[in-house]
């Protein structure tokens, strides 16, 4: 009797461990092959290598650069675009522009893999209060999906 157990127990095991082995073996190469097959068709091959790329900028476990959603004066005093906070720090720059300096990722519309880095004065910058995600959805529908705003309407300036 307990050796039939055993015998059994092992059985489940081998089998488990065959089926997870082969799982991960064939779903791996499955989703490489639709990813390469995705990649070949034309006209798809541009819309699913942005959002592929956009995913795993954002879903990978590494800290994104977009630090938070900001609006700038861009392309020309007047007018606003919706950029992204990439760093502070800039030594060169500031002491060259005798300013206090940020850098500010503009993407373009609705690709955003692409687009502008300005370098604003920090007190030219206004924090907006969307989140790094909300924004992304922003820009990629043209405007159309804007975030939930619930808190009274107010302008932050950017501080240190």
């Amino acid at each position: 009797m307990a050796g039939t157990l055993a015998a059994l127990l092992l059985a489940v095991v081998l089998v488990s461990l065959a089926g997870l082995l082969t799982r991960y073996y064939v779903g791996k190469r499955l989703i490489e092959w639709l990813d390469m097959t995705m990649l070949r068709v034309p006209l798809l091959n541009k819309i699913y290598g942005t959002i592929k790329q956009v995913n795993e900028a954002f879903s990978s476990g590494k800290k994104t650069s977009f630090k938070t959603v900001v609006l700038v004066e861009f392309p020309r005093a007047g007018m606003y675009s919706v950029g992204f906070l990439t760093s502070e720090k800039h030594d060169e720059i500031q002491t060259k522009t005798n300013e206090k300096v940020v850098c500010v990722f503009v993407p373009t519309t609705p690709n955003p893999t692409s687009g502008f880095l300005v370098v604003v004065p920090e007190d030219k910058v206004t924090k907006l209060d969307m989140s790094v995600a909300d924004g992304i959805k922003y820009i990629i529908s043209l405007g159309s999906v804007s975030p939930e705003y619930t808190t009274p309407p107010s302008i932050t300036r950017l501080t240190s």
